[in-house]
């Protein structure tokens, strides 16, 4: 089954929390120790100020090995924040990510958001080249925030970055 998942074009779905159990599972297999639980997943997916988009496999039904991909953004005030970008390590180098960044830009501008914000650790520097390669700039960082992922190695620093949704006149 694995290899017809892989050959299958990927649907764009918009998960709720009846989706709960394949986003605990693509997390579980894929995130490092402080990943979320399921509870704050749960949470995550029943929150109107939150849209969590996800990749299908398919036409595989929710509930199964379906879930190749998904994205996380929050609705703030005057911006938005991506939460999270997650792929099915077999799925990498596809172009999913970058189809749900898209995605996750296009609801920011929707909601009226004037930036979209992320951090990302410094060392998924995939993941920076993508969001440079989608207009975000560096901000900042935050030194030593991510704990480390291998005992004995050193706290990371979150990159902080962010894509502006709006025009501002030029003075």
């Amino acid at each position: 089954m694995r290899a017809s998942t892989q050959a299958a074009k990927p649907v764009l779905v918009r998960l709720t929390e009846a989706d709960l159990p394949p986003v605990v599972a693509l997390e579980a297999a894929h995130v490092w120790p402080t990943g979320g639980s399921a509870s704050q997943l749960r949470s995550v997916l029943a929150d109107p100020a939150t849209a969590v988009f996800g990749l299908m496999a398919g036409e595989t039904p929710l509930g199964g090995d379906g879930l190749v991909a998904y994205a996380t953004v929050a609705r703030l005030p005057f911006e938005a924040e991506l939460q999270a970008i997650l792929v099915d390590g077999a799925r990498r180098g596809q172009g999913l990510a970058g189809t749900l960044l898209g995605v996750v830009v296009d609801q920011a501008r929707e909601w009226g958001s004037e930036r979209l914000l992320l951090e990302v650790r410094a060392g998924n520097l995939a993941a920076i080249a993508l969001y440079r390669r989608g207009g975000f700039g560096e901000d900042g960082r935050r030194r030593g925030y991510y704990p480390p992922r291998e005992p004995g190695a050193l706290r990371e620093d979150a990159v902080l970055m962010s894509l502006p949704l709006v025009r501002t006149p030029a003075t």
